[in-house]
């Protein structure tokens, strides 16, 4: 078995329920790498760093690093740096982090064993030095509702330059820890605590069940002396490697061969729709084969026991659409925002499906293009769309949009809801390139919408993004 089945066996044999703590750390245990690099690079980037600023956080990190200082002195320079600005453009500046950077940081398999706890029941808590700037929207995006973490001081909504109180950082962390349970009445000999680094020992010792995850030297020596379960988590799959590019580009050109082939046999029988499927049939199973990705589905037969239909889909990543053509494959066309017109890898497949283009800044040109949808659904070919409108940075979905719904509801057809996992893990949200692996597909149910009503809409959206979330939440089975 290994050291990760070990602990969410470990997960699995806790008492359920509020009365078991797991306590996570952020830096390096359920990111790969430091939210505070990537805080100083964008200040650098911005040129929001003085030069002395600089000089004083270079010495704070040797005194961290080499002279075994806590980080009290960087946390004081760092927050004092922030003295004068308001609290909501720094949440904002966070949030934007976040979407940008850090939310492409997450482990794959920390949002498993956070997933674990949860289904539990387990009381959750994300406890780091880090400032809410920093660890908030990890917090919110990981389901953890609550959050120990370094508190600037903060009055009538200006930070003062100061910290609230010392940092969360070695002792003070066990001892915040220790705080939150006894509110709670939780007895931390059955906790969790997860952390990777030494300067957590404390917190680690305090709890029932210590584990450390992507440990440093440090904290792995004290590990394997007390018999810690040790859990080292594969980093996600961001960067471009040769081969991944290689194969990339290889997927996109014979894509781009096979749209040119069935736009020829088009051409020869005059029917557009011949073209489209004989590209669904062949193009993405194609591409994903090139790209070293296997495609795994449940339910399927639910992708064709009511067509025509409008297939739903959450959406993370440009992988999506191949996603959909192994499932869907045939007698569909879709709904897209006015800049995927733009991108090479979308615009050959979008012109052969004769795709709707919706300009997002301009409601009535929304309206009057979704006219066409309708009446292809009317006419037998179904619709694929993705009701969060865009691309979401991390596997939690976004609000969902009522176009979709509102073009269900008019051509009278059933929604299918797919839900893709991992796809983001492969291509991340901004990139160009795939990495190899296997995608997991479930194709939920068809939800009927014969006696939807305007009136009752909102209603429907609602118990429609809960299927999407409870079958993410439960993970590919």
């Amino acid at each position: 078995m290994s050291a990760l089945a070990t602990v969410l066996r470990a997960i699995e044999e806790a008492p359920p329920g509020p009365g078991t703590l797991a306590a996570f750390d952020l830096d390096g245990t359920l990111i790969a790498g430091y939210s505070a690099t990537v805080v100083y690079r964008d200040r650098l980037r911005t040129r929001d760093i003085s030069v002395g600023e600089l000089l004083r956080t270079t010495g704070a990190v040797l005194d961290t690093q080499f002279r075994g200082a806590d980080v009290g002195g960087l946390m004081d320079v760092a927050v004092h740096a922030l003295a004068g600005r308001q609290e909501d453009d720094l949440l904002e500046w966070g949030l934007r982090l976040f979407r940008q950077q850090i939310a492409g940081m997450i482990y794959r398999d920390a949002r498993t064993i956070v997933a674990a706890h949860r289904r539990a029941g387990h009381t959750v808590v994300l406890a780091t030095s880090a400032t809410p700037y920093q660890a908030r929207y990890v917090a919110e995006d990981l389901d953890l509702p609550d959050l120990l973490c370094t508190e600037p001081e903060v009055r009538d909504g200006m930070l003062t330059g100061r910290l609230a109180s010392p940092p969360l950082w070695g002792p003070a962390k066990a001892k915040a820890l220790a705080g939150y349970a006894d509110e709670r009445g939780i007895d931390l000999a059955v906790a969790f605590a997860y952390s990777n680094g030494g300067e957590d020992v404390p917190m680690l010792e305090s709890v029932g069940h210590p584990v450390a995850l992507n440990p440093d030297r440090e904290l792995s020596r004290r590990a394997r002396h007390g018999g810690w379960p040790i859990v080292r988590l594969p980093r996600p799959q961001r960067g471009a490697t040769p081969l991944s590019t290689v194969r990339t580009a290889t997927a996109i050109g014979a894509l781009m061969t096979t749209t040119a082939a069935a736009v020829g046999v088009g051409l020869l029988t005059r029917n557009r729709q011949t073209a489209a499927n004989l590209v669904g049939a062949v193009g993405p199973d194609l591409a994903l084969t090139i790209c070293g990705i296997t495609v795994t589905v449940r339910g399927r037969e639910n992708a064709w026991s009511s067509r025509p239909a409008v297939f739903m889909f959450n959406h993370q990543s440009s992988l999506d659409v191949l996603v959909l053509g192994t499932v869907i494959r045939c007698d569909v066309t879709g709904v897209a925002k006015q800049e995927a017109a733009r991108d090479p890898r979308f615009l050959p497949v979008g012109a052969l499906l004769d795709v709707a283009y919706l300009d997002r800044s301009d409601t009535t040109a929304a309206k009057a293009a979704l006219a066409p949808a309708v009446a292809k659904l009317r006419s037998g070919t179904s619709l694929a769309i993705a009701p969060e409108g865009t691309r979401s940075p991390t596997p939690r979905l976004g609000r969902f949009k009522k176009g979709g719904f509102h073009v269900a509801m008019q051509g009278r057809v059933p929604i299918v809801p797919i839900v893709i996992h991992d796809a983001g893990e492969l291509m991340w949200r901004n990139s160009l390139v795939a990495h190899p692996g296997t995608v997991h597909v479930d194709v939920l149910a068809p939800v009927p919408t014969d006696d939807w009503t305007v009136e009752t809409l909102d209603e429907h959206v609602r118990e429609v993004r809960e299927m999407f979330d409870e079958c993410l939440r439960r993970g590919p089975r």
